[in-house]
């Protein structure tokens, strides 16, 4: 369970867990309202998990390309979690997530998520509408619900983080927010920038802002801990890529840390 809140965690990434979808994708070439994005396909993010001080899991952040989805263009993000070989034999994780949106990043149109951990598994996709502000919950148990979004803006629990990417300018005592859903549930997410600070972690030392994102929308351990903390540090560039992550419950502490990045898109 400890694990498996870690992992979440990541993947929702402010507010972070998932298998490819069944339907067919076409790879095209980069629509023109994706030019001017921070980030582009061939990115790659890589942490290590760490529960106090010990290394139980790898995840990676991708931007994967853009592809013709049902007629419509989308950019395909992913995200991957498993555990350590040695942490197998106790807890097996294997969690990925992929996610659908429009060419500019800023809104939602398909996710795709599965989870192995340990004797537990799920799988459900949302589908969104963003033209009739809905989205479309479908589990693999045959579980279905509809909630209602707000139009053209709702992102998922992956997608929100590469939409915070977006913001061109930071400062101490701003508050972020965004639309987001599951696909059970509608909030408005908000984060708030705290300050500057020097991180140095195995991928180097980065300029960044400290940001911790409002607990009172997650479940899990964060709701049971009355001073739960989550903190997220954000490079001080164009890329807002997050190096460190830490969380603090009633059960320890949790830390995500970038070991290494591919593909990063340079400056034009």
């Amino acid at each position: 369970m400890l694990l498996k809140n870690t992992l979440a965690f990541l993947a929702a990434a402010c507010l972070l867990l998932s298998a490819a979808p069944t339907l067919a994708t076409t790879k095209i070439q980069t629509p023109p309202e994706a030019l001017a994005l921070p980030f582009e396909p061939g990115e790659r993010l890589h942490f290590a998990l760490k529960w106090e001080r010990i290394t139980v899991a790898d995840a990676v952040l991708a931007v994967e390309n853009f592809v013709d989805l049902e007629g419509r263009p989308a950019l395909h993000i992913s995200m991957t979690a498993r555990t350590r070989p040695f942490f197998d034999f106790f807890y097996k994780v294997r969690d990925r997530i992929d996610s659908y949106v429009a060419p500019d990043a800023r809104s939602s149109l398909l996710l795709s998520k599965k989870q192995r951990e340990g004797g537990y598994s799920r799988s459900y996709t949302v589908r969104f509408d963003q033209q009739d502000g809905k989205a479309f919950y479908e589990s693999s148990s045959g579980n279905k619900r509809v909630t209602e979004i707000m139009p053209g803006r709702t992102l998922d629990e992956l997608a929100v983080y590469y939409f915070f990417r977006l913001i061109p300018e930071l400062e101490a005592g701003q508050t972020l927010t965004s639309p987001v859903t599951d696909g059970k549930k509608f909030v408005v997410g908000e984060a708030k920038v705290i300050q500057r600070e020097t991180v140095t972690v195995e991928a180097g030392t980065f300029d960044t802002f400290l940001v911790e994102p409002d607990l009172k929308h997650l479940g899990g351990v964060f709701k049971q801990s009355d001073d739960a903390v989550l903190q997220i540090w954000v490079t001080d560039d164009e890329h807002r890529i997050p190096v460190k992550i830490r969380g603090k419950v009633v059960v320890g502490h949790f830390n995500a840390e970038l070991t290494r990045t591919e593909g990063l898109k340079t400056s034009s």
